[in-house]
């Protein structure tokens, strides 16, 4: 019996030895089950703005390689990502917190000069993100280490070309509002290379900043259109306020319509459920004093009431809709309503002759206010963005020769 255990012992000690030697268990064995592959794939995933499975990605390269740079990286951006969703400063504090603690674990593990580029790539989305005190200081000091690095672009995973430090630049002075610094950071990426990864999003970048640009050589440009300048999508309540604002609009139609027309204390006929508390109450409300076309309160199903829903994003062909009224308005020229009625062919593959907002469309074009895409089609139903709008005005103003 003695012997019997003491053969056991020898062979549990003789196992355990060989097991040490051998080294840590290989957790991820697969061809695509690896650091790399998993990386890339979450970076992907934020592309689309899912954070889940960017983080599950992300989780799963470190498991593979608990001490893989990028991976670190890539979760601090998802920390950062989830941070802005918080409405509890508590919460959004801890997410800030996770993602300094990945960029710091990200910068320890970088072994690589590559591995080095996506930890400061990740410095400088973070901050854009973030936009805590000094970040723009930051981010230009993350860029200039960046660039300053001698990469084997063929190793970089997921970024690819060393111009990507320039997009990011870009989308961190415009979210700066130092629209001309992107608009050159985004004309770094285009002289760079031909058709590289970044070059779309950065021609994309570009144009939406050439646009804002030249749109402030005309107008003096307050916090409102600078805030709206930025964004990819104008809501209703941000248009109110940019006409306001930028044009004038209450001034103008007191001073171009009839004294018949306006009244001695001409105001809205109701005020909005939905606009009570909203930051652009004053605004809308004047808007709706002068009833453009397009900028009516709506009808809602739901509360069977009648409300402005500011936070609606206006579409292209609405824009059109709602910048022929206001020019119909400030001129006077009621044959501006009708002026295409009839027409049977369409200049635009999108926009049907039979749509409710094919005149507008002809008025704004043909006046160049609005413009359409070099592939011929108007994006009638797509957002404007800020740039977009913002351009619009400024030539509106040009037209109506508004000082």
């Amino acid at each position: 019996m003695k012997e019997k255990l003491l053969s056991m012992l020898l062979a549990g000690i003789t196992a355990g030895v060989l097991s040490a030697c051998s080294g840590p268990q290989v957790r991820c064995t697969t061809a695509e089950d690896n650091p790399e592959h998993h990386y890339l794939r979450g970076m992907e995933a934020l592309e689309k703005s899912d954070i889940t499975a960017a983080r599950e990605k992300f989780d799963r390269a470190l498991y593979c390689n608990e001490k893989y740079s990028p991976a670190y990286a890539g979760n601090s951006i998802v920390a950062a990502e989830k941070s802005r969703t918080q409405g509890d400063d508590a919460f959004r504090t801890v997410e800030v917190g996770r993602s300094r603690d990945f960029l710091d674990r990200a910068d320890k593990y970088a072994d690589t000069t590559e591995e080095q580029f996506d930890y400061y790539l990740a410095v400088m989305r973070d901050n854009t993100i973030l936009k805590e005190k000094g970040w723009l200081k930051e981010t230009e000091g993350a860029f200039g280490d960046a660039a300053a690095l001698k990469l084997d672009e063929q190793k970089l995973v997921y970024y690819q070309g060393k111009e990507a430090a320039d997009y990011f630049m870009g989308l961190a002075y415009l979210q700066a509002l130092e629209f001309r610094k992107a608009r050159d950071k985004f004309a770094d990426v285009l002289n760079a290379r031909r058709e590289g990864k970044w070059h779309d999003k950065a021609d994309r970048g570009w144009k939406k900043t050439d646009r804002t640009v030249r749109a402030m050589s005309g107008l003096t440009i307050g916090d409102v259109g600078k805030k709206i300048a930025v964004k990819d999508s104008v809501s209703r309540g941000d248009l109110a306020a940019l006409l306001m604002d930028e044009m004038k609009m209450d001034k103008l139609m007191a001073g171009r319509l009839s004294a018949a027309s306006q009244g001695k204390h001409l105001k809205a006929e109701f005020t909005p459920a939905d606009i009570a508390d909203h930051q652009f109450k004053d605004e809308i409300l004047t808007l709706l004093k002068w009833k453009v076309r397009g900028l009516e309160p709506r009808f809602d199903e739901t509360t069977k009431a009648y409300l402005f829903k500011p936070a609606e994003a206006v579409t292209r062909g609405e824009m059109a809709f709602i910048l022929e009224d206001v020019l119909i308005k400030l001129t006077g020229d009621e044959k501006l309503a009708t002026a295409y009625f009839g027409q049977e062919q369409s200049p635009f593959p999108d926009v049907r002759s039979t749509s409710p907002f094919f005149n507008a469309v002809m008025n704004m074009t043909t006046r160049a206010i609005m413009e359409g895409e070099l592939s011929g089609e108007f994006r009638i139903n797509e957002p404007v963005d800020g740039a977009e709008a913002l351009l619009a005005v400024r030539v509106l103003k040009q037209k109506i020769n508004i000082r």
